[in-house]
């Protein structure tokens, strides 16, 4: 992973923003992939908000044969298919290291870590997951979309407590064909047997994001993201 920092689009709400949205992509898209879901949330104007849409690193990848394209660690269908505990570990390390120095960059910028959201979809909820609950300064919640928990067997020892409390939002397409629903379902189990609380939904659909789940995000990140 290069020391800089990932490349990414930003989109703010309004001048002089007070609350950032770091979110990631899922595996093959780009930084793209969630701007228009952005700006359906109807966020209020009131309370400016800066989207930050990192562009994950082009990596081979061993479920689409080798092929180069954006990811943020390696997967296999063993990965898929026995949980999550074999995940590539060094490559969301790496990724964790990534995102958590887009997180200080925003602090840098003058936004609360408590004002801070990390985001993502499918690898990128992943992502967020494992950066959010181990990131040492409390942030305002964690969003996990068709997403799993990954390295869980690590996560007891390497939790931060001043993310113990931070809201989590995790929701599952029922029909996921990409993500097991049970692998969703089961992360959410196994962190709210960790103390995490976890809002939970599920939608009937594959692994995408619908109307509803647009109208849930746009409710939670208000709650999470007030004033």
């Amino acid at each position: 992973m290069p020391e800089q920092l990932l490349e990414a689009i930003e989109i703010e709400t309004g001048s002089n923003p007070t609350a950032s949205v770091i979110w990631m992509h899922g595996l093959g898209a780009d930084g793209n992939d969630f701007v228009p879901v952005a700006q359906e949330l109807g966020l209020p104007q009131a309370r400016p908000v800066r989207f930050i849409f990192p562009h994950a690193p082009m990596q081979p990848v061993t479920i689409n044969n080798g092929y180069v394209m954006r990811a943020w660690y390696d997967i296999s269908l063993d990965d898929l298919e026995g949980g999550s505990k074999r995940a590539d570990e060094n490559g969301v390390r790496a990724s964790q290291a990534a995102i958590g120095k887009l997180v200080a960059r925003e602090a840098e910028r003058g936004i609360s870590f408590k004002n801070i959201v990390l985001a993502g979809f499918s690898q990128g909820g992943a992502v967020a997951l494992q950066t959010g609950l181990r990131y040492p300064q409390q942030l305002a919640g964690v969003m996990a979309l068709s997403a799993y928990l990954p390295l869980a067997d690590s996560l007891p020892q390497e939790a931060s407590p001043a993310n113990q409390r931070t809201p989590l939002f995790m929701a599952h397409g029922l029909h996921d064909p990409v993500v097991p629903y049970a692998m969703g379902s089961n992360s959410k189990v196994f962190l709210e047997k960790m103390g995490y609380r976890v809002e939970w939904h599920d939608y009937p659909m594959q692994h995408s994001v619908s109307l509803e789940e647009i109208q849930d995000i746009g409710i939670w990140l208000k709650r999470v993201l007030a004033p």
